[in-house]
């Protein structure tokens, strides 16, 4: 079954509201992973011009960016740069990537990359890396518990960073799960029905629908065609209303 576009329905002003402002809650967290994708593109096409491959030590130019937006950015919880395999001339794998703690404190993320002993070589096929490079497009991933980063549960913002045409790896920006919830849950109770945001994956971003909790997945249609496509409509009998510039579908029973 496809997803159909229906006549106007009662509350339909207010589900275009609601996903809205939604869509504002993350767009400055997205304007923080674009600045990071900029630099990037830009280090890295300095180093191009140069005629050499970058290495790690070129990417410290981005920190004081990072630092900034962590400390500027309330839902911000973690930013940087997650490099191609192959990119780099002196390593197979890299993380710039810093994060906050409760304390306001901003630290570098540590990572062992040694495929011979670490669960956290590749990084490839997780979807806040995999989403980007394979549709060129930003990406919400998530919600998801962060062995990498804090433990946390969290939703990854990514955008795909490209230089000359190329995939070079992805701009991120983590963002706690309950700090998500507590700016958009008051939101989906004002729809006065089950409500849920779901990503282009149909996982589930945050829900007043007992029947879908956070993290769980939604069975439908294919919600990155409808995310690109951009136009709310209707499946099975779910409305589907995709927030603004923000890849996330309104999904309410």
């Amino acid at each position: 079954m496809g997803v159909s576009s229906g006549p106007a329905t009662l509350g339909t002003d207010t589900e275009t509201w609601v996903a809205a402002q939604v869509g504002g809650e993350l767009e400055a967290v997205f304007e923080a992973v674009a600045a990071t994708r900029a630099d990037t593109a830009a280090l890295l096409g300095r180093a191009t011009t140069d005629g050499r491959r970058p290495v790690s030590a070129d990417l410290a130019a981005l920190r004081p960016g990072l630092h900034l937006r962590l400390t500027r950015e309330e839902l911000v919880s973690g930013a940087g740069f997650v490099v191609a395999p192959g990119l780099l001339a002196d390593v197979p794998a890299w993380l710039e990537w810093w994060q906050s703690n409760a304390d306001g404190e901003v630290r570098p993320l540590v990572l062992d990359l040694d495929p011979g002993h670490s669960a956290y070589s590749d990084y490839t096929h997780w979807d806040w890396f995999a989403l980007p490079r394979d549709t060129g497009r930003r990406a919400v991933a998530g919600p998801y518990v962060d062995y990498l980063c804090s433990d946390e549960y969290s939703l990854t913002l990514s955008e795909p960073v490209c230089v000359q045409g190329r995939f070079a790896g992805v701009a991120a920006a983590d963002v706690y799960l309950r700090h998500f919830e507590a700016a958009v849950l008051p939101l989906l109770r004002r729809l006065g029905r089950p409500a849920r945001l779901v990503n282009a994956r149909g996982r589930v971003a945050a829900s007043t629908d007992p029947a879908h909790l956070a993290g769980s997945l939604t069975k439908g249609p294919d919600f990155g065609e409808l995310l690109a496509e951009g136009r709310p409509g209707t499946y099975d009998g779910m409305r589907l209303v995709p927030c603004r510039g923000i890849p996330l579908v309104l999904v309410l029973a």
